[in-house]
């Protein structure tokens, strides 16, 4: 049995995540001849053409596509049995790169960071907060924390608690325009939409009716508080999740509609790259988040 070139692979890898070999070269301390030597390697390996090269651009080629996910899986999995075996010799130590969505990290996420850090001062975070959907294991994140009815992946996914959604106005918007009673009436009014979540809005209702609703109006934005001064100024009718909302249906500036007509499930699930290898702060930071975000995640869905 040929054994397979896993520092070629490695190396392919670092191309891809660098996008140039003399980068790639650089991050990983060889010389841009070997780089260049170990893909021509795996290239005659594997009987295909892995980049299309030009003296100003390098991008894959239809068959290095579906391989860069796989060299990526094997450097990381290489590189987290390492560091499982120096966590092992020295205890929690290295750094972690945490991904989670924009007001939810600042608000529940990043408080937790600063607690568990304080538990584990060995350990550093970077703690990188986005609306938008990262990719794990290309970008490199051990932990993403998404909020999200979650399409089927092979990324690895814990559930860790649900997220209650609420359709909110303003009683000026809704005193002007009225109050719908029924969830197909959404159609005819003006609806705020978040940009991160396609399609049309969906909803059960009594007697297990569905209704789904495409979102058209004068804003869309990627940050669910960006709606928020639109809502506020009467613009529409927005689909929120309680964290974001809760305060200000609980000061009255909007106004909670169409209760009895669920959105689609919601949860707040922690994703990690497939291999099932992981460093040993890894796990401590898995299981803290585990433990700790249900309550604040349960408190928010109260406060709304």
């Amino acid at each position: 049995m040929r054994l397979p070139d896993l520092e070629a692979w490695a190396i392919f890898a670092a191309i891809v995540e660098h996008r140039s070999f003399s980068g790639a070269a650089d991050a990983i301390g060889l010389s841009k001849a070997t780089v260049s030597k170990a893909i021509t390697r795996l290239e005659a390996h594997l009987g295909q053409s892995l980049f299309h090269r030009t003296s100003r651009r390098l991008a894959l080629t239809e068959a290095g596509k579906p391989l860069a996910e796989h060299a990526a899986r094997i450097l990381a999995e290489a590189l987290a049995a390492e560091e499982a075996a120096r966590d092992g010799a020295s205890g929690h130590s290295g750094r972690i790169r945490l991904a989670a969505p924009m007001s939810f990290g600042i608000t529940n996420v990043a408080p937790l960071v600063a607690d568990f850090l304080v538990a584990h001062p060995g350990i550093e975070i970077d703690l990188h907060c986005s609306d938008a959907r990262v990719d794990i294991v290309a970008e490199g994140f051990d932990i993403a924390l998404r909020i999200a009815d979650l399409p089927d992946s092979s990324l690895r996914a814990r559930r860790l608690c649900g997220i209650s959604t609420h359709l909110i106005a303003s009683p000026a918007y809704l005193e002007k325009h009225g109050t719908p009673t029924h969830a197909a009436q959404l159609g005819e009014h003006k609806l705020l939409g978040y940009a991160n979540v396609t399609g049309p809005w969906r909803f059960r209702g009594p007697g297990d009716a569905e209704v789904a609703v495409r979102a058209e109006g004068p804003l869309v934005a990627n940050s669910g508080e960006a709606l928020i001064p639109a809502i506020l100024a009467g613009l529409g009718i927005a689909r929120l999740p309680g964290f974001i909302i809760g305060p200000h249906i609980a000061d009255g500036s909007v106004v909670q509609i169409l209760a009895d007509w669920a959105p689609g499930p919601i949860g707040l699930h922690l994703l990690t790259p497939p291999s099932p290898l992981r460093p040993a702060r890894v796990e401590a930071l898995i299981t803290f988040l585990a433990a700790n975000l249900r309550d604040p995640c349960a408190e928010a869905i109260r406060a709304a």
